[in-house]
Order: C-alpha cells, then structure tokens, then sequence
C-alpha cells in the first residue's frame, strides 16, 4: 500500500538522511553537465520535440479511444 504525503512533503523526507538527498541532487546535476558536454549540440531539442510528438500520440489515442466509448453508449 502507498503511504499518502503531505503535498508540501517530500517523498523521502524523513527516511533518507538530508545530507545523502544533497550529494544525490548534486550528483544528479552534475551527471546532467556531463551529458550535455557529450551529446551533439541539437540533441536537446530533438528529444524534447521527440517527446512532444510522443505526448501528442497518447493524447491522440486516448481521444479516439474516448469517442468510441461515446459512440457505443448511445
């Protein structure tokens, strides 16, 4: 079972030390530097365009999905 949180909680607050979610945010950020200084330079913006058009599919399906459901209930 999901524990619930208070919105205004993070999720492992209180179960990992504050200290350790620091070095893991910094790692984190800086793993993302070191990405950036590896991939080509238009990257970014093609994943984030590749993204876009893969949310657009999803909304897509889940529209016609939604109007078959209309349809057949009346």
């Amino acid at each position: 079972m999901v524990e619930k949180t208070d919105s205004k909680q993070k999720p492992f607050e209180g179960k990992i030390p504050e200290e350790t979610r620091r070095h893991f945010k910094t790692a984190r950020q800086e793993f993302r530097k070191s990405m950036e200084g590896i991939l080509p330079p238009g990257f970014k913006e093609h994943r984030d365009n590749a993204r876009r058009e893969m949310m657009l599919a999803f909304r897509s399906m889940i529209d016609a999905s939604l109007e078959r459901m209309d349809k057949e209930s009346k």
